[in-house]
Parts: structure tokens; C-alpha cells; sequence
């Protein structure tokens, strides 16, 4: 793999931090060879589109309208990347892509998300934190940068808008930090040490509290009101790389561990013991996401290309666990999984080079 500069060495493993160190081609090499001709499920819900790149970064516009309407970024080795915007027609069930709509984004994005009640402004994480004006055309808006050095930052690995307050986003890095932005004046409102090792997610809970998880292996979260101080509901073993904050329920979180085939779900009255661990993936977990709607509901996809519905019990999980009330499969690793907050009878999820929108 070439390595052009420092950022390129470290940036490209952002996505996938648990094959940092050998895996890292195997990964790229399988994600091209099964974007050749995975095999899918034959389901009359599911539908597929095909991109010209392998697709990981993937996003629903937070606004309802007639069609679910997605941005897709794309994930290649180096500098020159895409981001697409694509909507689906249900009457014709068929994909329209927006070619006025795609723009080039520097590296991989880690993570794209539009505004919560504005479909024409889109976030995405990389290198820096950048807002883009979404209308007839693409427009870059604004590049968010905390770095004393204008040539280098630490890159990040995730971010999360605050719904309760839009003007607030908060991004996660490799540099264990942890920083919160005024995206209306492009100001840095705090920046937090978050964590002692790498900060791989973040997520809000209320306007002013956000969690995220870590190479340190735990999960903390982190009120506004009181910097100096975190609350460690979780910790594990080994690193953790994702994390969903039910906002169904905010009691409710779950996390995925590296290279572990269970999700992880949290009461944050109850730290430190999982009120449930789902283990029914045959391979690692690379997403996990809750039902918009629903406060018991979450899915979860990983690398044995399966999308699994689950459905936690109101009492205590069983010691033998539970069993996905519906599951989805493909032929390759699902590395992306999102669930639509304004259409909820729509997940994504991505893998290879393909999206697939299924109906659930």
C-alpha cells in the first residue's frame, strides 16, 4: 500500500482499527474481489444498488419525503475518494442517482450524516470535519480543523450531530480526544481528553451529554455541565469500536467489541454488567444500530454478512441468550448498517460495493 504521507499511514485503518496491523490488504483485496458477484438473498424487500467503488461511510437524509434519500461514501486507498447521493422511488422501485450531487472527498469519509431537520447540509469526518451544501449542487461550506498545525490533524474517526441541538457536533480521534463544535459559527465549544487510548465513536444522549467507546476498552460518558469529570459505564477486555445511544430510550446503549461476534447492551442506571449480550453472528460485528421508533429494537451486521433484528426482552436475558427475531444475509462482510429515522421501515446496509435498502 503506499504511504504518502504520516496522515495516509495511519488514516486509511481509521475504518477498521482491528486489522491494523496485517490484515489491512486482505481486507481491501476481499472487499474487491466480493463486489464482484456477491450472492443475495432472494427477497422481494431488499433492493440493491450498485456503485463504482466499495461503498462504507453511509447516511439517510433525517428529513421525511416521498423516497428514502441516502449519501454513500466510498472507501478506497487513497487520497481521492466519493461521496454519492442517491434516492430510492417506491412506486418504481428502482435507485436514482443524483450525478449533479456527487462530490470528490479527500481519503475515506469515517462517517456521513445530514443535518437533523435540514436535508440540504451534510456532515462528513476524515481528515477534518467538513459541512456541505446539499441543492442543485454540491458546495463545500466549511472545514472544520482544531489542529495548531494547518498541515496535519489527528484524523477522526466518527462524529455524531446532536438532535436536541443542532448546532452542536461531536467528533472523535485518534489523539484520545473527544471535541465539540459550534457548527453555526465554526467554533470549537470544548474539547475533551477523552479517553487514554484511541476514541473510535461518539454519540449523543441529551443536548448536553455524549458517550463514546475506546481503544481503552470502555465506555464513558461525559456531561458538559461538569468537564472535568466522566462516568465509566463499560469496560471490556479489549477494544471497543462502536456505540449506539437508543433515543427511543436513553436508559439504553449498545456497543461493539473488536473482532467479537456479540453486541453489547448497556443500562447506564446499571454500569458495569450488560443487561444483555446478543451472540448469534458467526463472525465479527462491524454495526450495530437501534430502532428509531421502537425502544427494544436494535440490528446488528458484521462479517458473516448477516443483518439481524432483534427484539430485548422487557425482563432479564437468559443465561443461554436470545435469538434474532428475523435475520438477513449476503454473500460478503457487511461493513456499514443504518436504520432510516425518518422512514423506520428502512435499514441500509453496505457491503462490497453494493447498498442494499431493506424493508422491514
Amino acid at each position: 500500500m503506499c504511504r504518502p504521507s504520516v496522515l495516509f499511514t495511519k488514516y486509511p485503518l481509521l475504518i477498521n482499527p482491528s486489522k491494523r496491523k496485517t490484515k489491512t490488504k486482505t481486507k481491501k483485496k476481499r472487499m474487491e474481489n466480493s463486489s464482484k458477484e456477491p450472492s443475495l438473498n432472494p427477497n422481494p424487500n431488499s433492493y440493491t444498488y450498485d456503485s463504482l467503488h466499495p461503498i462504507y461511510a453511509m447516511a439517510f437524509s433525517s428529513v421525511p419525503s416521498s423516497s428514502p434519500r441516502l449519501a454513500l461514501g466510498s472507501f478506497i486507498e487513497d487520497m481521492s475518494n466519493r461521496v454519492d447521493i442517491v434516492s430510492f422511488d417506491e412506486e418504481t422501485l428502482s435507485f436514482r442517482p443524483s450525478p449533479s450531487l456527487s462530490f470528490d472527498h479527500p481519503y475515506p469519509p469515517t462517517k456521513l450524516m445530514f443535518h437533523p431537520t435540514s436535508p440540504s447540509l451534510l456532515a462528513s469526518s476524515g481528515d477534518f470535519l467538513r459541512l456541505w451544501n446539499v441543492s442543485s449542487s454540491v458546495d463545500l461550506r466549511s472545514v472544520l480543523n482544531n489542529s495548531k498545525s494547518s498541515d496535519f490533524s489527528a484524523p477522526l474517526t466518527s462524529f455524531d450531530w446532536n438532535h436536541a441541538e443542532p448546532r452542536r457536533v461531536a467528533t472523535s480521534s485518534i489523539d484520545t480526544t473527544c471535541t465539540v463544535w459550534d457548527v453555526e459559527r465554526s467554533t470549537v465549544e470544548t474539547q475533551l481528553i477523552a479517553h487514554d487510548k484511541e476514541v473510535y465513536d461518539i454519540a449523543w444522549g441529551e443536548a448536553g451529554v455524549f458517550a463514546s467507546v475506546s481503544a481503552d476498552a470502555s465506555v464513558r460518558i461525559f456531561d458538559l455541565r461538569d468537564k472535568e469529570h466522566s462516568t465509566i459505564v463499560y469496560e471490556s477486555d479489549v477494544p471497543l469500536l462502536r456505540l449506539a445511544w437508543n433515543r427511543a430510550d436513553l436508559r439504553y446503549m449498545a456497543t461493539v467489541l473488536m473482532d467479537s461476534s456479540k453486541v453489547v447492551v448497556l443500562d447506564i442506571r446499571s454500569p458495569a454488567m450488560p443487561v444483555a449480550e446478543l451472540q448469534r453472528h458467526r463472525a465479527s460485528v462491524n454495526a450495530v444500530a437501534w430502532a428509531p421508533q421502537a425502544t427494544r429494537h436494535l440490528c446488528s451486521a458484521g462479517d458473516d454478512g448477516q443483518a439481524l433484528m432483534w427484539d430485548l426482552p422487557e425482563a432479564s436475558v437468559p443465561p443461554e441468550g436470545i435469538d434474532p427475531v428475523l435475520g438477513y444475509s449476503v454473500g460478503a462482510e457487511i461493513n456499514q448498517l443504518q436504520w432510516s429515522a425518518a422512514q423506520p421501515d428502512w435499514i441500509g446496509i453496505a457491503f462490497a460495493n453494493k447498498m442494499q435498502l431493506l424493508r422491514v
